[in-house]
């Protein structure tokens, strides 16, 4: 291992919460500073001496506008001189900001940062920065003889081509929600989650899981965008609220400070895909990765695929070939939810702490973007 390559020596993240559930009075940029606070009385390490905080954040609006990274580390107590940035690359927003720090650390640029994200979905509703105006702008619709693109209906086409039935769709469901119950039940996520002080008491697992989950129970819930459709509710990610953080620095930083690294952040990629059937991205994002450093899927231990919808990881382990045992292990946003400028490194957060737990060599994530975009990011486990 290089001196300079980027190590994360922290990962933490806060419980989910449900929609209008246990987080839905906390404001964004205190949730986010309970994760700042918390990787540092983690590590030890003096905030001080962080060079920057690139926070992902998707609905820049009310409560997440103007910069929230920024008053996330001012809301956490940290040195005024501390700066951060917010980044928006949709669904991939902290993921992004990770890969953005580790590019900035392997550079020479800087020596530690801290990398997340926030939405808090319950207060800055899904879609409220378009209400007043069309994003996309009717040249880009011209362009693909559309009148609109919704992931929603995005879904719906990947299960058509790829010949995923509502059945196969509500047994992954099903399958999420059963892996998630596992992991709370043996304690899979402790080590990884912070607390958050709420009214009722210190809120401290995710909530979203709906236990005894099956395909029958789901086969009574209506399609939401067709007719005729196979994506519902039960099979799509849950509406969320959740903060999510890792500090990453140069490997010899890690070794001054005396801090054991969890995993080396060994490559990424970033694409754009069809932007109408838009979730796809993480199919050529993956290729790309592996092309870059060398590596079959076979090599790969464990795969953190976002369940934005039940067809995502689905056609994405058809198409890379993918041992469909190490697909999202822990369950996934179906069962415990998406909040969108987190789930980046919330996926981080759990694909690291379970390479750990099982000595896993390698982990890779991968997430679908609005717009038709995907990154996928490889670790490497750190022994």
């Amino acid at each position: 291992m290089s001196s300079r390559d980027a190590v994360i020596v922290e990962a933490v993240r806060t419980p989910i919460g449900k929609r209008r559930g246990s987080l839905a009075e906390v404001h964004a940029v205190d949730l986010s500073a309970v994760v700042l606070n918390a990787i540092v009385t983690r590590t030890g390490i003096d905030p001080g001496h962080i060079d920057d905080v690139m926070w992902g954040c998707v609905t820049q609006l009310g409560d997440q506008s103007s910069n929230v990274g920024r008053f996330a580390v001012l809301a956490a107590g940290w040195p005024d001189h501390v700066p951060a940035v917010t980044i928006n690359r949709a669904c991939g927003s902290s993921q992004q900001a990770i890969e953005s720090a580790a590019h900035a650390v392997i550079a020479g640029a800087y020596d530690m940062v801290v990398a997340g994200g926030v939405e808090t979905m319950s207060r800055v509703p899904l879609g409220a920065t378009r209400q007043s105006g069309f994003a996309y702008g009717q040249t880009v619709l011209d362009r693909y003889g559309v009148d609109g693109l919704d992931q929603g209906s995005g879904a719906e086409m990947i299960a058509q081509k790829w010949g995923l039935s509502r059945r196969r769709l509500d047994e992954y469901a099903s399958r999420s929600h059963e892996l998630a119950a596992a992991a709370i039940d043996r304690g899979a996520f402790d080590a990884q989650v912070v607390g958050v002080d709420v009214a009722e008491g210190a809120f401290t697992v995710d909530e979203g899981l709906r236990r005894g989950t099956t395909p029958e129970k789901l086969a009574a819930l209506t399609p939401s965008f067709r007719e005729d459709g196979v994506i519902h509710a039960g099979n799509a990610s849950q509406i969320s609220d959740g903060a999510a953080g890792v500090l990453i620095m140069t490997a010899a930083r890690a070794h001054e400070l005396g801090l054991r690294p969890i995993a080396r952040i060994v490559a990424g990629s970033v694409v754009g895909d069809d932007p109408v059937m838009m979730l796809t991205g993480p199919i050529p994002a993956t290729q790309k990765l592996l092309a870059r450093t060398g590596l079959s899927i076979d090599d790969i231990g464990v795969f953190e695929i976002n369940e934005a919808f039940a067809p995502v990881p689905l056609a994405w382990q058809i198409e890379v070939g993918a041992d469909a045992d190490r697909l999202n292990p822990l369950g996934g946003a179906i069962a415990v939810g998406h909040p969108l400028g987190a789930s980046g490194a919330i996926l981080t957060t759990r694909l690291i702490h379970h390479m750990r737990d099982n000595d896993i060599r390698y982990g890779l994530q991968s997430m679908c973007e609005g717009g038709g975009t995907a990154n996928a990011t490889l670790y490497e486990l750190i022994n």
